[in-house]
């Protein structure tokens, strides 16, 4: 066992220097990022009221499902504490606060934490929300934490957020495009610039992950394995509403987005292909019999679940969120 862990610290070692060189290709710069005010009406404005009154305007045709799916959405980004302080247990690498990791966590956290800012004023001003209702569900989402099978393995890390970022990239990026399908120009190109961040993102944990399976091809490709055997769990998936428990919201905020085609079990498994393609697996050598196993395992699933997913009905359950006003 102490093997494996003194193999994983040698390998995170090397990752971290390259994470630090790669900080400015995959994060933007503070000073000229975009921030939640370049979006929202000016405080300070003589239009300010009159800007709300337009963004109330155009968020009145927002359908009901599309509503849903964006609270959602939005608690899942504003849990970015419980997220940040998993990534900070991972075992392995430095927790020094000028290493790799350390600096990475804090810069991506501070970069996906103006998503969850900007879509939060967004939903208060727009008169479609129960505020309190959603408040608290934020509430329960950090404090009930969430166990999303990756332990403190930061190559499991490594492959969960890479899936979970081209999730939440394709997810934000179709609320943009209904979003301006109903009118409202505002919200979708809030969506997109979110969208776009989450892309950069996923780009940047697929290139730390590819690094490892040069090194450790092995244990990556195990990883991988286990990660795909167990499903990947989305954050979301935690979600509960007051007297719900947890796993009970889930299932009616995927079935809105399922129905919308936010997000569906097709694009799981697009979304593994990409992977598998993105990661070379099919044309991996060098691995023993159970890396190869392993590959032979996660190279055959995708076409099973797809299956699985095409005799999928569009649920059609009415369901009323408490998050909703109205």
């Amino acid at each position: 066992m102490s093997f494996f862990a003194d193999k994983r610290r040698e390998v995170m070692v090397h990752i971290e220097k390259y994470m630090l060189e790669m900080m400015d290709t995959y994060l933007k710069p503070i000073d000229t990022n975009w921030q939640p005010s370049d979006f929202l009406p000016d405080s300070t404005s003589d239009t300010f009221y009159q800007d709300i009154r337009i963004l109330r305007d155009n968020a009145k045709d927002l359908s009901y499902d599309l509503v849903a799916v964006l609270v959602g959405d939005t608690i899942t980004e504003e849990a970015l504490p419980t997220y940040e302080s998993w990534l900070a247990m991972v075992q392995g690498p430095s927790m020094k606060e000028d290493g790799g990791w350390m600096k990475w966590n804090r810069h991506w956290t501070a970069e996906e934490n103006r998503h969850g800012d900007l879509l939060n004023k967004y939903l208060y001003l727009s008169g479609r929300v129960d505020m309190r209702q959603m408040e608290i569900s934020t509430q329960y989402l950090i404090a009930d934490g969430f166990d999303i099978g990756t332990g403190h393995d930061p190559y499991r890390n490594f492959i969960y957020t890479s899936f979970q970022e081209m999730a939440t990239n394709i997810s934000h990026r179709r609320v943009a495009s209904l979003a301006k399908k109903d009118g409202d120009t505002l919200l979708s190109r809030m969506c997109g610039v979110i969208a776009s961040d989450e892309a950069r993102h996923a780009k940047a944990y697929k290139d730390f992950m590819n690094r490892i399976f040069e090194v450790d091809p092995n244990e990556a490709m195990l990883a991988f394995e286990d990660m795909m055997r167990q499903k990947i769990v989305m954050p979301a998936h935690f979600l509960r509403e007051v007297g719900l428990k947890i796993g009970q919201t889930f299932g009616h905020f995927t079935d809105a987005a399922q129905r919308l085609g936010v997000y569906t079990a097709i694009d799981y498994v697009e979304i593994m292909q990409q992977l598998i393609e993105d990661w070379k697996i099919e044309g991996m050598r060098d691995l023993n019999e159970a890396g190869e196993k392993a590959r032979d395992y996660i190279m055959a699933l995708p076409s099973r679940l797809l299956r699985v997913a095409e005799r999928m009905k569009t649920p059609t359950i009415d369901y009323k969120f408490s998050w909703i006003a109205g």
